[in-house]
């Protein structure tokens, strides 16, 4: 029997592997190959380490290695407001990560005590009578049962944990589409784009060495691929030039437009990350909730107490509070009046000055 087993190895999974007692028997699964020369399975994300991510990092006491970055580093958001036709520029620094190399770094992190099971599929859970939990995966073409005491779902957007634990979910859901292309030279901001025709929150393009990605976060059934390639189309005619397609990849992700969305878990089961909705509605930032979350359950299971859902509720307590005032701060963002209003001041916009053609 395990003590704990964590099905999700990313920043929140891998992060609660690492600061849990190594006294406790640990199994960590997790269905992508950690393996740098063989990877089947890519996460679909932008990688880029905003202000509030670093900053746990930090409170972690570790430094980002230079194996997992990318260029170029990034100190300047472009947004473009194309329901009000606004362009503006403002000041922010984001480390620029390979998701792929960045989650290794965690996963060497974690202590030998945890036994790690990757390209493993996680396939359900079953409560025993004894309080105890058994969890039923796959690798291959076996299918494994193991018994734990505790189960920890840190499977992101898409989690089957989260779906069979709440039933009937309201929490909003959306279809994160990337497409990866070369392109050169390597455009040197980070891009945000406002555009109501194609979605009610946001997409982008982040800079990756020789390639660009072009993203976006699309309501879930809402025409996804249709109003995916208008986006294209519209950066296209706004002078983006789009390369060769190198592939293209996609997620769920979960926007929590109240904290009644957040579902922590129950009993000896808990969720983690976005798993637990813990994501930003504003700009569905993730790492830093993943990891904050992780810190606050691995210090209630460390804890030994008889109530650990209660206890990791309590260290929660912050979290939902920000939850609360990015939702405050999204109609600034993504109301089209207020959005106007707030980028015709210009403020702490900055002009830029580039070099000019003769």
């Amino acid at each position: 029997m395990y003590d704990i087993v964590i099905v999700g190895g990313g920043p929140a999974g891998a992060t609660l592997a690492r600061l849990l007692k190594k006294v406790y028997k640990i199994l960590l699964l997790d269905k992508r190959l950690f393996n740098h020369k063989d990877r089947q399975i890519v996460k679909c994300c932008g990688g880029l380490l905003a202000p509030d991510a670093q900053k746990v990092i930090a409170q972690l006491g570790l430094g980002v290695p230079k194996e997992t970055l990318v260029g170029p580093q990034l100190f300047t958001v472009r947004t473009l407001d194309f329901d009000n036709r606004i362009e503006r520029y403002y000041q922010r620094h984001y480390i620029n990560v390979d998701r792929e190399e960045f989650d290794q770094w965690l996963v060497d992190l974690i202590p030998q005590n945890v036994n790690k099971e990757f390209g493993t599929v996680f396939k359900n859970y079953e409560k025993k009578s004894d309080g105890s939990i058994d969890v039923i995966y796959s690798k291959g073409s076996s299918q494994y049962k193991v018994n734990t005491k505790c189960l920890v779902g840190a499977d992101g957007g898409a989690s089957l944990i989260r779906k069979k634990l709440i039933g009937k979910d309201q929490i909003e859901k959306y279809a994160s589409i990337q497409e990866w292309y070369r392109i050169k030279p390597a455009m040197p901001y980070f891009t945000t784009i406002f555009d109501s025709e194609i979605t009610d929150f946001y997409s982008w393009t982040i800079p990756k060495e020789e390639c660009v990605i072009v993203g976006s976060a699309i309501p879930f059934r809402d025409k996804v691929n249709e109003k995916f390639q208008l986006l294209k189309e519209k950066l296209m005619n706004k002078g983006f030039k789009l390369g060769e397609l190198e592939h293209r990849e996609g997620a769920y992700i979960l926007r929590p437009t109240s904290v009644k969305n957040l579902a922590l878990g129950e009993k000896n089961i808990f969720l983690l990350g976005e798993s637990a909705g813990f994501i930003s509605p504003s700009s569905a930032e993730g790492f830093s909730y993943a990891m904050r979350s992780a810190i606050a359950l691995s210090d209630a299971l460390n804890n030994c107490s008889s109530n650990v859902i209660k206890n990791y509720h309590h260290n929660c307590k912050k979290l939902r509070a920000n939850i609360m005032l990015k939702n405050m701060k999204s109609p600034f963002m993504y109301h089209t009046l207020l959005r106007k209003a707030v980028m015709k001041t210009g403020v702490l916009s900055m002009n830029l000055h580039t070099e000019k053609d003769a």
